[in-house]
This record gives C-alpha cells, structure tokens and sequence, in this order.
C-alpha cells in the first residue's frame, strides 16, 4: 500500500471528496492541514501553485477531481461499467462547473455575496432540476450502489446548504441521496470525526 500524504487548509472544500474515498475504502492516509499564515511559503514548492496536493510515496498529485479518479480506478466507486464511469464522471463535472462559478476567493464581501446571491436564486434551482428528474426514482446516481458522484453532490450541496438552508426544500430525492452518503457507516463515522469546519 503506498504511502499517502493530503495537503489542504482546515477545511472540507476541495479536499473532503479525497478525505471520503479514503473513509470509504478504508485507506489509511496522513490528513496534513496548514494554516493560511503558512499558505504563501507552501504555495511556492507546488507544481501548480495550488492544493489539495496528495503525495503519493512522495510524488505530489494535484487537482482534487483527477485524484479522487485515481483513487477510485477499479473500485465500485468509479462506476461498474465504462458507461457507468463515464455517467458518474458527468455528474460530477456538472456539479463542479456549478460549484466553481462561485467567487469563494473574492475579497470584496459586498460582491461576493451579490454573485453568490444570483447563483443560490437564480441558477440553482435550474440544476437542481436537472439532477432531480436525472435521478428519476433510482436510488442512487449511477446504477444500483453508491459512486463518489453521490459523494460529491453530498460535499457540494452540504456546503451551498451553509449559504441558502431551504436550497433542497423541494427536492427531498436529492435530500433522500445526501441522507444515505451520511448514513454509509464509514461516512458516518468521519463526519463524526473530523475537524468540525464551516465550509
């Protein structure tokens, strides 16, 4: 088994899809955070400038998504069949396109929440409905078990979920979906366990 390394801030963001592929799958793996002060030094030893990093016996992975593939390849995870993996692959580009419109960065906290604002408002509910009539009255995502796609809206619409409390109201299939993830006794157990965090 090799040896892992997670590099992120204290928080969930872009890293939790990794921090539950391993708690699914039961790999052990060092959950290194740093803090903002210590960012800027960090930031300058990176290929890209840019976390989560996982470093894999030393040799440093980056960009979150392309990780959580390599982690998941030729587990149930990724999808049963290339059908399914290409499907659960869609879904979660579909939400990532969503979820990186929103300026998390922005400094000025008067646009920041304007564009935040708009997207929760008037984007959203567009999606949402997507998702929902694609889920239709399957159980999961893709095919007949869980994917890190379900995962994914999971940790994505926990977090939107912090801006706008009553954005699933009128979805309880898409609410039903985040209920079985949290109840996944090795998801369960890391929520339990991990640094509580806003965001």
């Amino acid at each position: 088994m090799p040896n892992y390394k997670l590099i992120y801030f204290n928080m969930r963001g872009r890293a939790e899809i990794i921090r539950y592929i391993f708690a699914y799958l039961d790999i052990k793996y060092e959950d290194y955070r740093i803090e903002q002060a210590d960012w800027p030094e960090i930031k300058s030893t990176l290929p890209f400038g840019k976390i989560p990093i996982l470093e894999v016996d030393g040799c440093p992975l980056h960009q979150s998504l392309a990780i959580a593939r390599y982690l998941t390849k030729n587990t149930d995870l990724a999808g049963k069949t290339e059908l399914e993996q290409c499907q659960v692959d869609a879904i979660v580009d579909t939400l990532d396109d969503f979820v990186s419109r929103f300026p998390w960065t922005e400094r000025n906290q008067e646009v920041k929440e304007k564009i935040f604002s708009e997207l929760l408002t008037h984007d959203a509910p567009n999606l949402l409905q997507d998702l929902d009539t694609y889920l239709g009255e399957k159980e999961w995502f893709v095919g007949n078990s869980v994917t890190w796609a379900d995962f994914y809206w999971d940790i994505c619409s926990t977090t939107l979920l912090v801006f706008k409390p009553d954005l699933l109201d009128i979805h309880p299939r898409l609410v039903a979906i985040k209920n079985k993830v949290q109840a996944l006794p090795a998801i369960a157990d890391w929520i339990l366990r991990r640094p509580p965090t806003k965001i």
